[in-house]
């Protein structure tokens, strides 16, 4: 393997450029925007808009967050034409067919941040480095800017090395992984469907720098649902039975999905993030907003969770006389690592000086629907894993003092160039 040093500079400066810049799910038109342009100056066919993404699958875009994040594309000289190309929907994928008989590799990595705003104290690195989030509210806060600009990095390498390759690259940047939202509409568009293998990764997580998970578990099945209740206004004092309390229907649900029977045979999860209600202190609340979630460690278990749930949801809606309606705003699913792709991580890590792979299950405990895509390529017959890069953080995932140890990117890339090469060298 050749030296990896001429992509360091890369590495740090793309990555904190990205941190300055975060969007959120569906508004990463900057971004996708700045990825397009680097792919097509290392010579990538770069597909974009419905060639990428299914908008019937779109799940939890928001209408006005895309027309926010249109409007920051605008303003940071984002070209009307490329906007165009994109056609409402941001994430991209770069080919590079190398012209050789061979299978097709494709790799993902996210591209949007987290709705948190970033400290500024002194001990912050980000802060103290000149590379703080420039937008209140939104960060990088759980390594998306270590993701992209690793992915960048691996398309540089591969462009370098292409006349020692075989087979097709194909680098997916998706959107809207916050939320389990964004690889849905990407699978449903079909883009993997040729793939042979898969792979994607996390950065940090349960691994500290130096170490790689090439066997973790624990990818949470998950539906992150919108629930609306629709009742009818009164006036409190005059006609309350006149009514129809959308906000009891709400508050009745929210504690009754908290007793949800817990599942024997797997870990269940449930949460009620957000209940908005209400109109005003004398009228009878016409309208409420509920946005929670259902988690199962396997697909079965998820179903059971969300079918309880449901089920809470109507009987709620008809204990008050009001009407409900559910949205899907997320989804993931479950994974096993396939056998011959752990092989390849392993010798992809043992390669690079002071990792240390750890074979051993280390559970993840969250969700990622990087799963979606790793599972539609298995189900054309392909091979998927999803694996963790280590990096020692100051702070936990999603928090405002998160930050990654840089050196964990040259380490990420070493694993990352050295996966593709024992695939398509």
């Amino acid at each position: 393997m050749s030296c990896l040093c001429k992509y360091h500079d890369e590495l740090i400066s793309t990555r904190r450029h990205l941190h300055t810049m975060p969007e959120e799910g569906w508004s990463e038109f900057t971004t996708t925007a700045y990825i397009v342009e680097k792919l097509r100056k290392l010579g990538y066919e770069v597909l974009m808009g419905k060639k990428v993404i299914n908008p019937d699958n779109c799940l939890g875009r928001s209408q006005k967050v895309v027309e926010a994040g249109l409007a920051y594309a605008r303003k940071n000289g984002v070209s009307e034409e490329l906007l165009k190309e994109m056609d409402g929907l941001t994430g991209c994928v770069g080919v590079l067919d190398t012209g050789r008989p061979g299978p097709t590799l494709a790799i993902r990595f996210d591209i949007d941040c987290v709705p948190v705003t970033e400290s500024t104290d002194a001990d912050h690195i980000p802060a103290k480095e000149g590379f703080c989030s420039t937008r209140p509210g939104l960060m990088h806060a759980c390594g998306h800017d270590a993701h992209t600009s690793t992915g960048l990095a691996v398309a540089h390498w591969f462009a370098d090395h292409k006349d020692e390759m075989k087979g097709k690259l194909k680098i997916l940047f998706q959107p809207a992984e916050e939320g389990v939202r964004g690889a849905a509409g990407m699978a449903a568009s079909g883009i993997v469907d040729d793939a042979d293998y898969f792979l994607g990764a996390h950065i940090a997580m349960m691994c500290k720098t130096g170490e790689l998970s090439v066997k973790p578990y624990g990818f949470l099945c998950t539906t992150k649902l919108d629930v609306t209740y629709t009742g009818r206004p009164a006036h409190a004092g005059v006609e309350p039975n006149a009514g129809r309390n959308a906000m009891a229907a709400a508050c009745n649900a929210f504690v009754q999905l908290l007793g949800i029977a817990r599942h024997g045979s797997g870990m269940t999860r449930i949460n009620v993030g957000q209940l908005i209600a209400g109109e005003g202190r004398n009228v009878i609340p016409s309208h409420a907003l509920m946005k929670m979630e259902v988690r199962g460690e396997t697909g079965d278990i998820n179903q059971y969770m969300y079918d309880a749930a449901v089920a809470i949801i109507k009987g709620c809606a008809i204990s008050q006389g009001c009407e409900y309606k559910i949205e899907k705003m997320g989804e993931a699913v479950d994974l096993t690592n396939d056998e011959e792709l752990v092989d390849v991580l392993t010798k992809a890590g043992e390669a690079v000086e002071g990792m240390t792979v750890r074979k051993d299950p280390m559970n993840f405990g969250g969700s990622e629907d990087a799963t979606i895509l790793a599972r539609r390529v298995q189900a054309h017959g392909g091979k998927a894993a999803l694996f963790v890069i280590g990096a020692n953080r100051p702070s936990g995932h999603h928090t405002s003092k998160f930050d990654i140890d840089e050196k964990a990117l040259d380490q990420g890339l070493a694993v990352w160039t050295n996966a593709v090469k024992e695939i398509l060298g």
